[in-house]
């Protein structure tokens, strides 16, 4: 051990302990504990705004080996409340790399701990299902009424609000005008309107109906984000005022606001899907494509205006909708992948072609 070992502890919610090494930035941290399956893109999950109020597990053991560099940031830096590895690499290797992930996590003030076995703590979240954890220097010096005190201070309730934009800006394009809700976005999901050309004028998670409106897109997007879609009852209700009045896409969050604004139901999952090797099948072709994932809640209950159009080949849930007269669809996958496969790629063109089809029969 070097003269900068710090001991830490991992504790979860329902009592179990793992003891490791702190890195990044030590402070104690709470937050709810989450596992990623993903073998690589550690970078792009690190600053998915998705994972905000979250610890991320990492099920892949060597996180760290190719380094940090800013052109894959998918933010402007790490949401995540902690970040929990077997080993991280403090000697990466990549012609890329700008920075280790230790420095990166303790410049951005984000608290990590590695040596711990995270294929316990894994199954654990899996049996057990997601619950808090609090990532510590003190250990055995917390009693068990001030770890429960800090387990209930733990609130995400309002953690759209922390990762949406402030003001709304706009990406000059000479193909389709976009209307983008940033409900925490990834820089993925906008460079794929980027590639298509679009015109894209990009709103705050809490702009209203008559915000968006006011400038004419040709269609709006509603991307993904953290946290439970009925705590945003405001958002909603923004999503009941668009609908019928332009062709709608949502991924991820915005897949589940869509359900819930036509009348549908969302569940919190056991231990959601976070991942880039996720099956969904396509109900109408059959075909099968491998998806990247990050979401706790999922749709359930669809309204009879709703079809499903993809399925969740592990589980079974929904993955994706459409509605049966208008032009709105959306997946709870991400077509953007990063991190990930890009099979789904071809949805950013789907939407589009959806619009151009809904305007000639305007």
């Amino acid at each position: 051990m070097s003269e900068k070992t710090v001991k830490a502890e991992f504790i979860l919610e329902n009592g179990m302990r793992f003891s490791g090494r702190a890195f990044g930035y030590i402070k104690e941290t709470v937050g709810e504990v989450v596992f990623n399956t993903s073998m690589t893109g550690y970078e792009e999950l690190l600053t998915d705004p998705s994972y905000a109020e979250q610890i991320v597990v990492m099920t892949y053991p060597l996180i760290g080996n190719y380094g940090i560099n800013l052109d894959d940031m998918e933010s402007d830096g790490p949401k995540l409340k902690g970040f929990v590895v077997r080993e991280k690499c403090d000697y990466p290797s990549n012609f890329r790399c700008e920075i280790d992930l230790d420095d990166f996590l303790r410049q951005n003030k984000i608290t990590g701990i590695e040596g711990v076995d995270t294929r316990a703590i894994t199954r654990t979240i899996r049996n057990v299902g997601t619950m808090r954890g609090i990532i510590t220097l003190r250990g055995n010096d917390l009693t068990e009424s001030q770890l429960k005190r800090k387990f209930d201070s733990f609130n995400n309730k309002n953690v759209i609000r922390d990762v949406t934009i402030k003001e709304r800006y706009d990406i000059p394009g000479s193909g389709k005008h976009i209307a983008f809700v940033d409900m925490g976005t990834k820089k993925g999901i906008i460079k794929g309107f980027v590639q298509k050309n679009c015109h894209i004028t990009v709103f705050p998670a809490f702009a209203t109906a008559e915000e968006i409106l006011s400038v004419n897109p040709d269609g709006v997007f509603l991307s993904n984000g953290p946290g439970d879609p009925k705590n945003v009852p405001e958002i909603i209700e923004m999503v009941k005022q668009l609908i019928g009045k332009k062709p709608i896409l949502g991924v991820c969050l915005g897949n589940q606001l869509i359900n819930l604004a036509l009348g549908g139901d969302t569940k919190k999952m056991k231990f959601g899907h976070h991942g880039g090797n996720h099956p969904v099948k396509d109900v109408k072709t059959g075909k099968v494509y491998i998806t990247s994932q990050n979401h706790e809640y999922v749709v359930s209950n669809l309204p009879d205006c709703l079809e499903a159009t993809y399925v969740n080949i592990n589980d079974n849930t929904i993955e994706g909708i459409r509605h049966k007269t208008l032009p709105i669809l959306s997946v709870q996958f991400h077509p953007e992948a990063c991190p990930g496969p890009l099979d789904s790629n071809s949805l950013f063109d789907r939407f589009l072609d959806l619009i151009e089809r809904s305007g000639d029969n305007a």
